[in-house]
């Protein structure tokens, strides 16, 4: 368990590190990097986003990761151009680092799949 442990932190770090070197700023952890996925799933670009949907693009991206595990699916898009995600099954009961460890996994399943 710590040498998955160990690796899971070891590629998350290169992880940051390579957003970093894309961005112009390394993001300081999950939720940095949580928001800049939403930014990417709602595509319209840069923009200034209110404190209600910087929450809003976290979910997006929460639930776009956990998609690859069958937990949510797209069910379409509104008005606005925002997607909206249903739960297709039940979250596991975890702890808050268990919840991390899952979340952080997903996100860089999510950076393999989407970017290259």
């Amino acid at each position: 368990m710590i040498k998955k442990d160990l690796e899971l932190a070891k590629n998350w770090q290169k992880l940051l590190n390579d957003l970093g070197e894309i961005i112009g700023k390394k993001p300081a952890d999950l939720n940095a990097v949580l928001f800049l996925i939403g930014v990417q799933e709602l595509g319209k670009g840069k923009k200034t986003f209110s404190k209600e949907e910087k929450q809003d693009l976290m979910h997006i991206a929460i639930c776009k990761v956990l998609s690859y595990s069958g937990f949510y699916e797209l069910e379409g898009l509104d008005e606005e151009g925002w997607p909206h995600w249903k739960l297709k099954k039940k979250l596991p009961n975890f702890d808050l680092l268990e919840q991390e460890k899952l979340l952080k996994l997903h996100v860089m399943e999510y950076f393999e799949k989407e970017f290259n």
